[in-house]
């Protein structure tokens, strides 16, 4: 991805996912190799030789590339969409003219039709090719079989019959894999146009869509529904192939049985209204399997972004158990789904003998002379079976177009959901001032109240603004309305020139440091380096382990909040633009970090000092030093001036600067004195010199460790431990049964087929029919009850295999969550979540429907096989010495083709969750992509991830012609050898063993390619069960419940004591706490203060042992924590974390999930965190719906629920991890007032940016590089002048 620095916009081009351009071989080759897949041999033969790698792969046709396929279809989708938006408009005036309400939704059939109709044509065509030729054999053989009753017989003409029967299955070969090529890459062609079509609307969605449609719901639509889409692509022919082929069908039976066939044919019509219901059934159950998955994925999500939270509180068992709820009314749909299959294989196996015998029986009754002859019953067999075919899929394809119109009307509604409407803002208007607003109002929500009302300020070019108020007040809705994210009810807002947006939860995508601040644009080195110097970014690239080439983690995990958001404001600074809106960027930093960023960034004197800045604070220091102050109250402009013009008119602001002032007693109308950098470099030397700041070797240094941004991809062959855990969760039991049914029902085939060509022999060697026509009836009851027996048996087989699969997928799911659940902090701080969230999705859903489909039908092919050799050997022993040779090939073609395969699929599944992890990001940071105007440049990074996914799908397909076509080849040969045996033998083969041996030849082409193609997709869809068996060999933190287990009431005193306690962050790094030693009084109060990776983090992390020591204890009230388990110690403590993180539900859930308190608890809480009144003024109260991540709750509100989580906690230990970074100073006051009220007999760790929230404690630890410099009371520490002293000196707190 290349692009260029500038105001306005990028250019972007595409660069080659090697890095050269490779051609697609598949475009340069001669006919024969295209019909045979010949290209593909060097991709086959490198695959047998070594694991196959990316670069081994052929590319995409550029026709066949989401860069050319996307743009296509979403061209056809916006003349849609305007024909819609017309009927919209029609409709409206229908509605209030004549009272009518039609209303054209637009479709996603017609724009797909139109961008993909030659290519379908295209597969139709082959498709009607390979069905005729597949009724010419049935043809050939009828006459092979009448030329070996003739006499005298003829060689010749057996030989011909047999060259010609080669030639035809030769040709339908490949035809059909031409055909399936063709048809599912038309498929996957459809499914990427609509998943690009998606990325691109949930970049333009309004927020008062998004309130419908949470992260993991769109993320469903992207992935299973456009699957969905994909399957009915595949099938799609089928609609039409099936009618053709029953028609044909017909028409030959009718000539070789007459008017009796119609018997069957109204038997097959009977049986469609039992397809239909069972489609009805099937779609009923598809669409609440989609929504327990939409469910299960929204939970998983936010589990997985809020997993530090249910560590540090011991919520993992709670939310474990709510998964497994969701999961069991899935796996109820399962269980009917899989008992719905059963009643249909049933059907489908009594249909085809039902149909014989209804025709033949009605064949003997129209007429008492009718005979059956070795060349109608075979003929009459083989025809039944082409039928038997289209039968078995007709009620897939009914389901498919059930399930689909679900998926299509799914995403219908979201790709017509309401956009952000860009008018909204203006940007062309007369004036000097960058942002307007003249009389403007807004909302978030569709029908919901108004947020901001009646705004009406204009700020000048090139002026810095303070936005300033209460929590909940709007100062952040401000914001996003100047960026045109909230829904505009009335006047004008206007906005010059290109913005950059830092929001108030920093974004930060998963690369390395400096493509986060370069976003996109060419790196510009000595502005780069101007950029980080102001952000106060160069000591942090000292620390990192490979400096700004260090690749962050998902969401910033592996970097503190402080770094997150300069990171934040690095990039809004180089994307040099004209305006910035910045959401309270100083509060999750240092004070002198926050001073440095106003001086050398922000402020009049700062890198941005001619660009506009709007920003948000609750930093009341500041305010002297810009051009504008606005003042928030309840959504509406309450104040506004200039810092003198606040003061003295206005006595509200006074007091709010006075509320500030009461708790920071510095000057306000006195400039900030920022401390220089060398000021900073000198205290970083002093401190160097005593041995204590080793910025290579700092705790932040060992704990920001490389992100494994790039999933492993196994290599070598498939392990049969790997099937052996899968059996052993099916149950051995239902395995043996499985097996029983299925040896059972193909010995009853093979007996049905023995039995008729015994009755026709003794038919061809009957004189007197009379004799022949009593026994006739009985003959044909026995048929009939084998054909009965073996639905049955059938039934019993697909039973039982639901079963199994039902009991493996249960255990499988619940060893996979509980595997996730146990793993340490860490593992999620190094790893994308869209990683772990495949497992749950596309691998479990593997283990769900897929695997155990695919071992029953390999064992079923495998005994049809057995049973086929046997049966011609039999008849015809000579036939073994073809079977030998043909055996050795098929065992070499499996061989080469499995070793590439395997490897093929593991790329698939690696190339997988970038797709999603990029979209999940995506649905994020979209706030920030829109502000910055980037949405092309993420628009062709989802290409880009999405043809990579791609490429590897393309080469598996071309793999599975490769296999089909050899397989098919060496079976059409088989057919041959067995014609040409028939032919030579001359008259001492009966006709009807002529028959069976050809029919039985016929049908092990299919059989023989279905065998080793089972085998191979047992194989590949074995690295499923291989990915999600892998979380059980990983490391996992130690257990949550030991033997050792704590006295009720523990701690009881608070007391902590750390006995030099040294950990690492990994074995190979330096030490995070170095040799740590001091120790708490009960109920005392004791300040953590420290420079970014100084360890304040890390102490707290081997508190609740998220990070487990190397040497020495950590003993709380007398017990050493080590000797207990995880959740009797985070059970046991407190928490109030620096991100206030939410799940979606009821606030009930969320203050309380494991329902241990009553109503009237929650209300007491909520009281005191002067949160009662807002609580109560809720339509729904308690029970209000949280949106995913609190999104419908301010940051300052989200804090405050936090709180209160805490004082529900009621433990005698309190760790306040920068907790009230977010919110103003008037909330920061309110909070730290009540937990001195509210925790004052418990012993409270405070690790703060703010020093004037430690100034009151007893006692203060000043932490640097991972060592304790000093530990004292306050004044203390003042008086000696030490490194304490410097940072109260440098935050201007005077005492």
């Amino acid at each position: 991805m290349a692009a260029s620095r500038g105001k306005r916009g990028v250019s972007y081009e595409r660069l080659s996912p090697t890095g050269t351009e490779k051609y697609n071989t598949e475009e340069n080759v001669f006919f024969f190799s295209k019909l045979t897949y010949s290209w593909f041999n060097r991709v086959i033969s490198t695959g047998y030789k070594k694991p196959l790698e990316r670069e081994d792969l052929f590319e995409l046709n550029e026709s066949d590339s989401p860069y050319s396929v996307c743009p296509k279809f979403e061209k056809q989708w916006r003349k849609e969409i305007q024909k819609s938006t017309t009927g919209l408009m029609a409709s409206y005036i229908q509605r209030m003219l004549l009272k009518k309400t039609s209303f054209h939704k637009p479709s996603l059939i017609l724009p797909l039709w139109q961008t993909f109709k030659y290519l379908l044509i295209k597969v139709a065509l082959l498709k009607v090719a390979a069905d005729v030729l597949a009724f010419m054999s049935p043809q050939i053989m009828k006459a092979m079989i009448m030329a070996s009753e003739s006499q005298p017989s003829s060689c010749w003409r057996g030989c011909g019959y047999a060259v010609a029967l080669f030639f035809v299955v030769l040709s339908q070969t490949l035809l059909r894999q031409l055909y399936l090529r063709n048809n599912m890459l038309t498929a996957v062609k459809i499914k990427t146009a609509v998943v690009g079509l998606i990325y691109k609307k949930a970049l333009t969605l309004a927020n008062s869509s998004r309130q419908n449609y949470t992260t993991g719901q769109i993320v469903n639509l992207m992935s299973a529904d456009t699957q969905q889409l994909l399957e009915m692509a595949v099938t799609v022919n089928q609609l039409w192939s099936v009618p053709f082929q029953i028609i044909v069908a017909v028409v030959f039976l009718w000539k070789e049985l007459g008017p009796s066939v119609l018997a069957g044919v109204a038997l097959l019509l009977l049986v469609i209204p039992v397809n239909v219901h069972i489609a009805a059934k099937v779609r009923r159950l598809k669409k609440s399997q989609m929504k327990y998955s939409d469910q299960q994925v929204k939970l998983l999500t936010e589990i997985l972004h809020g997993i530090k939270i249910l560590k540090l509180y011991a919520w993992e068992p709670a939310y474990q158990r709510k998964i497994l709820s969701i999961r069991e009314r899935e796996m109820d749909v399962l269980k009917s789904s899989g008992y719905l299959t059963a009643y249909s294989m049933l059907t489908l196996t009594c249909i085809p003998f039902m149909v014989l015998l209804a025709t033949f029986g009605a064949f003997f009754h129209l007429d008492k002379e009718n005979v059956l002859t070795a060349a109608k019953v075979f003929t009459s067999i083989s025809l039944f079976n082409i039928l038997r075919h289209p039968l078995f899929d007709l009620p897939s394809v009914i389901s498919a177009v059930a399930q689909t119109r679900v998926s299509l009307s799914r995403l219908e509604d979201f790709l017509f959901a309401e956009d952000l409407n860009p008018e909204d803002v203006s940007t062309n208007y007369s004036g000097n001032h960058a942002v307007g607003f003249i009389g403007a109002s807004f909302r978030w929500e569709k029908n919901g109240l108004p947020i901001l009302k009646n705004l009406s300020v204009k700020i000048p070019e090139g002026s810095l603004v303070a936005v300033v108020g209460q929590v909940g007040s709007g100062k952040s809705s401000f914001l996003s309305a100047v960026l045109g994210e909230m829904e505009k009810l009335e006047g004008t807002v206007q906005r010059r020139g290109s913005v950059a947006y830092v929001s108030q939860q920093a974004w930060i995508q998963n690369d390395s440091l400096q493509e986060n601040i370069l976003f996109g644009a060419d790196l510009n080195r000595p502005y780069y380096n101007l950029v980080l110097e102001s952000c106060a970014l160069l000591p942090d690239l000292e620390q990192l382990p490979d400096g700004d080439q260090t690749e962050i983690g998902e969401r910033g995990v592996n970097i503190s909040g402080g770094q997150k958001q300069r990171v934040s404001l690095a990039r809004a600074a180089y994307s040099d633009a004209d305006l910035y809106l910045l959401d309270d960027p100083l509060s999750a930093v240092d004070v002198h970090v926050g001073k440095h960023l106003f001086e050398k960034l922000i402020g009049p004197s700062g890198l941005l000092k001619s660009k506009t800045r709007i920003l948000v604070t609750h930093n009341l220091t500041v305010l002297p030093h810009t051009d504008l102050i606005i003042v928030m109250e309840e959504g509406r402009i309450s104040q506004m001036g200039t810092y003198q013009e606040l003061i003295s008119k206005r006595a509200n602001f006074v007091e709010l600067v006075q509320n500030f002032g009461a708790e920071r007693t510095s000057e306000e109308t006195t400039p900030v004195e920022v401390s220089s950098s060398k000021e900073e470099g000198q205290l970083g030397r002093k401190l160097q010199q005593k041995g204590l700041l080793k910025h290579k070797d700092s705790s932040f240094g060992q704990r920001k460790a490389h992100t494994n941004n790039k999933e492993k991809v196994a290599a070598g062959g498939m392990k049969m431990s790997v099937v052996l855990k899968y059996l052993q969760a099916f149950s051995w039991r239902w395995m043996w049964l499985t097996i029983a049914a299925y040896v059972g029902q193909n010995a009853l085939g093979i007996g049905q087929n023995l039995w008729l060509s015994t009755w026709i022999a003794e038919t061809a060697q009957v004189s007197d029919f009379t004799e022949w026509k009593q026994s006739r009836n009985y003959k044909l009851s026995i048929y009939g009850l084998l054909g009965f027996i073996q639905g049955l048996l059938v039934c019993c087989g697909a039973y039982v295999l639901t079963r199994g699969s039902l009991s493996a997928s249960r255990a499988m799911h619940g060893q996979l969550l509980d595997n996730v659940l146990h793993l340490p902090l860490q593992h999620f701080v190094t790893n994308p979540v869209g990683r772990i969230i495949s497992r749950f999705t596309k691998d479990l859903s593997v283990v769900d429907v897929r695997f155990h489909f695919y071992l029953g039908t390999w064992l079923n092919f495998t005994l049809d096989v057995i049973g086929t050799i046997l049966v011609i050997t039999s008849a015809s022993p000579l036939f073994i010495v073809v079977i030998i040779p043909l055996g050795y090939f098929y065992f070499i073609i499996q061989r080469y083709y499995i070793a590439s395969s395997r490897q093929i699929r593991r790329l698939m599944g690696a190339s997988q969750p970038p797709v999603i992890s990029h979209f999940s990001e995506t649905l994020v940071g979209r706030s920030t992509i829109r502000a910055f105007g980037h949405q092309e440049r993420f628009i062709r990074k989802n290409y880009d991830v999405v043809y990579e996914s791609i490429v590897s799908f393309y080469n598996s397909l071309i793999s599975n012609s490769w296999l089909s076509v050899r397989l098919e080849f060496l079976g059409n040969l088989m057919v041959f050898f067995s014609a040409m045996f028939v032919a030579l033998s001359g008259n001492i083969v009966s006709s009807s063993t002529v028959g069976l041996l050809i029919s039985y030849g016929l049908n092990v082409i299919q059989i023989l390619n279905l065998w080793v193609r089972r085998a191979c997709e047992i194989e590949t869809n074995a690295v499923s069960i291989e990915r999600v068996c892998e979380y059980a060999t990983m490391d996992k933190e130690e257990p949550w419940i030991m033997s050792k287990r704590p006295p009720m009431g523990w701690p009881d005193r608070g007391i902590i004591e750390f006995a030099n306690y040294k950990a690492h962050y990994r074995k190979d790094l330096g030490l995070a706490l170095n040799d740590v030693s001091f120790q708490t009084q009960s109920k005392e109060k004791v300040g953590i203060v420290g420079r970014t990776g100084a360890g304040k983090s890390t102490l707290t992390n081997c508190l609740f042992r998220v990070l487990e020591g190397c040497e020495g204890k950590i003993i709380i009230d007398g017990i050493d924590i080590s000797t207990i388990g995880l959740h009797d110690l985070r059970g046991n403590l407190n928490i109030i974390p620096q991100d206030p993180i939410l799940f979606s539900g009821t606030l009930q859930s969320n203050l309380d999930p494991l329902g241990k308190h009553s109503d009237l608890e929650l209300w007491e809480v909520l009281e005191l965190c002067d949160l009662k009144d807002f609580v109560w003024s809720l339509p729904k109260k308690l029970l209000h719906e949280i949106s995913e991540g609190g999104e419908n709750l301010s940051v300052g509100q989200r804090q405050l629920l936090c709180l209160a989580r805490a004082l529900l906690r009621k433990t005698k230990i309190l760790v306040l991890d920068e907790a009230t970074a977010s919110v103003d100073m008037e909330t920061d006051n309110f909070v730290q007032s009540t937990i001195k009220r509210e925790f004052h007999n418990c012993t409270v760790l405070t690790i703060a940016h703010r020093l004037h929230t430690v100034m009151d404690s007893e006692r203060v630890l000043v932490l640097d590089a991972g060592r304790i410099l000093e530990y004292d009371t306050p004044q203390n520490l003042l008086q000696r002048k030490g490194a304490f002293s410097e940072m109260v000196a440098e935050a201007g707190i005077r005492r």
